[in-house]
């Protein structure tokens, strides 16, 4: 793993239990001094260990590289997000978003995850009417890989995913097949999509019905 990114300089990571299990497993042999380490959206929540800015500390740990924070108040008004969006710390994090080479992240069931983020009934309901599937950096998608609701939050922009190097799609899963069907009709041309068997043979089910 540390082989293939450790040419790049700038790696975003989002959050999530796929994501956060990768660190355990790269081999602290392999020499990625050079590597940044960054949230690919701000946020803070109730599940720490999973958000981006815990997972992008336990990679640098891992490979020996560095690591920038990006702490974003999640719920904000609009008024607030407008305000908010303007600080220096959240206009740098916006421009070092153009320099990343490579991205980790995950897709999420779209119901779970608006669950997991404690979106009110009236929130859930009207993703269930615009039949959202599917999630990542905060965008929910439909089954054709419309965005049909976004989170009021900073990360990287869809314009900015599309001119990274290396998007690396990380989610696995029986249950998560219709979410990664979703995500990955629209995803990036160049992404490259790290699943198991068991969302494999259900996308495949899915795709053939």
């Amino acid at each position: 793993f540390v082989t293939h990114i450790s040419k790049f300089k700038t790696v975003a990571v989002t959050g999530g239990s796929s994501v956060a299990s990768i660190p355990a497993y790269i081999d602290k042999e392999n020499d990625a001094s050079n590597l940044l380490f960054v949230a690919a959206r701000g946020g803070g929540g109730q599940y720490i260990g999973l958000q981006a800015n815990v997972i992008a500390a336990s990679f640098a740990e891992a490979c020996g590289g560095s690591y920038s924070p990006f702490y974003y108040p999640e719920s904000l008004s609009a008024e607030a997000h407008e305000a908010f969006r303007k600080e220096p710390s959240v206009l740098k994090m916006i421009d070092l978003y153009d320099e990343v080479d490579c991205v980790l992240h995950g897709i999420g069931d779209a119901q779970t995850m608006a669950n997991l983020r404690g979106s009110d009934a009236e929130e859930r309901h009207m993703l269930n009417e615009e039949g959202a599937k599917g999630e990542a950096f905060g965008y929910y998608f439909d089954r054709t890989g419309k965005v049909v609701h976004r989170l009021r939050t900073v990360g990287i922009r869809p314009e900015q995913l599309k001119r990274v190097p290396l998007p690396i799609a990380i989610a696995g899963g029986r249950s998560k097949a219709e979410a990664i069907l979703s995500y990955m009709a629209t995803a990036p041309k160049q992404t490259v999509l790290v699943t198991d068997e068991g969302a494999a043979n259900e996308m495949v089910n899915l795709l053939t019905q």
